[in-house]
């Protein structure tokens, strides 16, 4: 198990200094941020500073993509294909991937081996339940596109029975749209 990080041992108001200046820089910077933190008094190599700021990139990705999925869900009132359900789904995928590396990144002081091992068999069956939910929804989304695809078509040759009738079209014009369509 890896040792702690330096940047853990800081004090808060110091790390949450750091945290605003790795975001506030876009995460780079490193060799800037080592001088800085020396000014106050904290001996933290650019490469501990590198490896804490990937840690919280993570994360800022992961509450981003979480954020925009949720825009999403609210964005149109129609749900025919059930987009929402898909976008909950997703969500809860991207926040049980982060919790396993947060898992994962925990220290043995934090988090003990037996306690890792609950955690894990419960988030792996919450996987599990998961994936059957997003099989499903793209099961039901393929089905009502296929209902979709079904109807169109339905209306489309209706169009050409009621075109052949008022006589503007010939059975084998008619017949060759049909095929080009793929109406039977």
């Amino acid at each position: 198990m890896p040792r702690r990080s330096n940047i853990d041992s800081l004090p808060t108001d110091v790390r949450h200094w750091l945290e605003r200046a790795l975001t506030d820089s876009n995460f780079s910077g490193y060799c800037q941020l080592e001088e800085m933190l020396a000014e106050r008094g904290y001996s933290i190599s650019k490469s501990a500073i590198h490896r804490y700021g990937q840690k919280i990139e993570r994360r800022f990705a992961a509450i981003k993509a979480s954020t925009e999925a949720a825009r999403i869900l609210t964005e149109g009132a129609s749900d025919d294909q059930d987009a929402r359900s898909e976008a909950v789904i997703a969500l809860v995928q991207t926040e049980m991937f982060e919790s396993i590396i947060n898992l994962q990144d925990a220290s043995e002081e934090d988090v003990s081996p037996e306690d890792r091992i609950g955690l894990l068999s419960k988030a792996a069956k919450n996987i599990a339940t998961l994936a059957r939910a997003s099989v499903n929804q793209k099961k039901f989304r393929l089905e009502v596109q296929e209902e979709a695809r079904k109807q169109l078509l339905a209306e489309q040759s209706k169009k050409l029975d009621a075109l052949q009738k008022k006589g503007g079209v010939t059975a084998e014009t008619q017949a060759a749209i049909r095929e080009a369509l793929g109406i039977v």
